[in-house]
């Protein structure tokens, strides 16, 4: 399936964790890059944590550093997003993108052409 499936979603306490997990396939072309974004309420969409399915190289943004990881699993064609030490600021909706690598393209150098319908983050404290 082209279109990213988010899952793993859901409420938590701060200081807790959740992992996501992103599975799509079948993209038209070997570089592929799968990428997380997130969304709160009345803000602009942030872009959270990349990764290149091939090379392995990783994107993550200053604000998730130490805390995020993404991985990714190519027998399941899916990418996962560990989120540990969440605080309410990491609140959202999160959404899970897939592209072809473009250098150029900040800030993970890929360009997305298929997004999935996000899944919901809630962390209280």
């Amino acid at each position: 399936q082209v279109q990213p499936v988010e899952s793993g979603g859901g409420s938590v306490q701060a200081g807790g964790s959740l992992r996501l997990s992103c599975t799509g396939s079948g993209y038209p072309h070997s570089d592929v890059c799968m990428g997380w974004f997130r969304q709160a309420l009345g803000k602009e969409r942030e872009a959270v944590a990349g990764v290149y399915i091939g090379s392995h190289i990783k994107y993550l943004s200053d604000s998730v550093k130490g805390r995020f990881t993404i991985s990714q699993d190519n027998a399941k064609n899916t990418v996962y997003l560990q989120m540990n030490s969440l605080t309410p600021e990491d609140s959202g909706t999160y959404y899970c993108a897939a592209g072809r690598i473009a250098p150029p393209i900040d800030p993970m150098g890929c360009d997305f052409g298929w997004w999935g319908q996000g899944t919901q983050v809630s962390v209280f404290s």
